[in-house]
């Protein structure tokens, strides 16, 4: 007999996975999706894959939907699909390609999604999981930041289900475990700093794109590592969590955090604050939302603090780290500043690793945006879309015009 639904404060919570769980990953080829996946493989029999998606890695998709036995593969690159056909033949695979594939793919019927697709491209996908009443775990940092109040809405209307997979929400989420946001008094979010944490200002004016890009303790992509380095990162997380724990902007803070180990705390109002604790291992968020509300082993290493030896802390520096401070007057602002910085961010970031800009420059070209476009407040994701575009052509006019 299967367990009633509850509440998780306005959003229905689903019953206990079953013994196998329909999945469907968009962004297979990526860290995240790749890490999910390697979960998976540790217990092949409780889920079955329903659909794979990649941007433009034809053939990396391919392997994983013939491993994986995939009833979908969609590549995002329409380019790419007679090469995702040939690698896929006798496979019994469908092969799809382009946009609207991705839409259908969300159409398909699987229990829990990961949204792992990068930037602003996974945004509709995500948005019809969601109206689909999906368990969407979400990895996709732009959604929540572009457009979070719809899509917290959409979840809300038709009983879906977000999972936080980044670390720190998804300790705040464990953190709270149920309980009511009447009884938290604040939520930290930690920083490990980035590799320039101890850098003076001026050294940071010269920093290079590989240099930016080496994280003291976790493995990410180029863009996500660049955003850690400025900092900006923890910013989008802010905005991130006031969509998903409305605690109020003014009770979520930022604490730099070396070590990594501690990922978020929640203090509640008799001043008891409980931590999530955990190896720097993105595995584990990812395993805590695709086994929730359950609990599957990893491989990932314990956590060991006698080796580590201590935990130490230190405020955010905003003179030589602005980034979060932006982010935090952009959701102040509202409408569509958090569209606007978002895409500006994207820009000013591939600008400087391609070499075009330097490194203080992201933050400059943000702000730039931001103060030279105000659009309406967006009331569909079509709206989000166009300020989306719109920013990204001032953030590439801006940068044009600065060198």
């Amino acid at each position: 007999m299967s367990r009633p639904e509850t509440k998780h404060d306005g959003l229905i919570v689903p019953p206990p996975a079953t013994p196998s769980r329909s999945v469907s990953i968009f962004g297979a080829t990526g860290s995240v999706g790749t890490s999910t996946l390697d979960l998976i493989r540790l217990n092949p029999s409780a889920y079955r894959i329903v659909a794979l998606t990649a941007n433009s890695d034809a053939e990396g998709l391919a392997r994983l939907a013939r491993e994986f036995s995939a009833e979908v593969a969609v590549i995002g690159d329409p380019a790419r699909h007679d090469a995702l056909v040939a690698a896929l033949e006798g496979s019994g695979t469908r092969a799809w390609s382009g946009p609207q594939a991705l839409l259908d793919a969300a159409d398909l019927d699987a229990d829990w999604t990961m949204a792992a697709i990068v930037g602003c491209a996974g945004l509709a996908p995500i948005m019809r999981s969601l109206l689909r009443g999906r368990s969407v775990a979400l990895a996709n940092k732009e959604a929540l930041v572009s457009s979070g109040a719809l899509m917290i809405e959409a979840a809300r209307s038709s009983g879906a289900t977000l999972l936080p997979v980044d670390s720190e929400h998804n300790a705040i989420f464990q953190c709270l475990a149920g309980a009511s946001y009447d009884h938290v008094e604040s939520i930290t979010l930690t920083a490990s700093g980035g590799p320039f944490r101890t850098w003076t200002h001026d050294q940071m004016r010269a920093a290079r794109p590989d240099q930016a890009v080496a994280h003291p303790n976790w493995s990410m992509g180029a863009k996500i590592s660049v955003d850690s380095a400025t900092m900006f990162n923890k910013g989008l997380e802010l905005i991130e969590a006031h969509h998903l724990f409305p605690v109020g902007l003014d009770a979520i803070r930022i604490l730099v955090h070396p070590q990594s180990v501690i990922h978020s705390m929640v203090e509640y109002r008799d001043r008891s604050t409980l931590a999530q604790l955990g190896s720097p291992d993105m595995k584990i968020p990812i395993a805590s939302a695709l086994a929730w509300p359950q609990r599957i082993p990893t491989q990932c290493l314990p956590l060991d603090l006698a080796t580590i030896g201590q935990l130490t802390f230190e405020p955010l520096d905003d003179v030589r780290f602005p980034g979060p401070g932006i982010c935090r007057a952009a959701i102040a602002a509202g409408g569509g500043a958090p569209a606007i910085l978002n895409a500006a961010n994207e820009i000013a970031v591939a600008a400087f690793l391609a070499g075009e800009i330097g490194f203080l420059d992201i933050a400059t070209i943000v702000s730039l945006v931001l103060a030279g476009y105000s659009p309406a407040e967006p009331q569909c994701l079509q709206d989000v879309l166009a300020i989306d575009s719109e920013a990204r052509a001032c953030a590439t006019a801006a940068i044009r015009t600065r060198n």
